[in-house]
């Protein structure tokens, strides 16, 4: 009788997410609580492997922020929007993207999904930062992007709201 081994799947990532990369970010979220350099050698290793799955950079820019690595998670950030931009064909700066908001269907894929809860993600790491200007500038463009809240910007918004006051 074959023995059957079970993978314990800390984080449910994407169901198309390559079966390599899931098990190098799942063993590096399981190696996060204990040993912090082995995790992000994992995290990195994974990104290495698939440099355009998105969950790679979702899950080190995560890390970075729960680190209290914020810049590594403010430049993670950015290189995630960048390759989901690539991905989707459309702009990779939020600004020039609200200019022309009728022209993609910010709703329409996982890979827009994934830009705006990234441009949310960076707007909370750079309120986080200090940048509580920067962060608004963000979430403004957010609002306009994301007009049914589905990236969850909006609890976001009340705390830069409080930050401000």
């Amino acid at each position: 009788m074959a023995a059957v081994a079970f993978v314990d799947e800390r984080v449910m990532f994407s169901p198309n997410i390559p079966a390599e990369v899931n098990h190098l970010l799942q063993a590096a979220v399981a190696a996060s609580s204990v040993d912090q350099s082995r995790a992000e050698s994992l995290f990195l290793q994974a990104q290495e492997l698939d440099s355009r799955c998105l969950q790679t950079y979702f899950a080190l820019y995560k890390f970075y922020f729960f680190q209290k690595r914020l810049v590594d998670a403010e430049r993670t950030a950015i290189a995630g929007l960048e390759e989901a931009a690539r991905q989707g064909g459309f702009p990779n700066d939020y600004r020039r993207l609200a200019k022309n908001r009728q022209k993609w269907d910010l709703y329409a894929n996982e890979i827009t999904l994934f830009y705006l809860y990234t441009l949310k993600a960076l707007a909370f790491i750079k309120l986080r930062l200090g940048f509580s200007v920067d962060a608004q500038l963000v979430l403004t463009h957010l609002r306009q992007l994301d007009p049914e809240d589905l990236s969850g910007a909006s609890v976001i918004m009340d705390l830069a709201a409080g930050v401000s006051e």
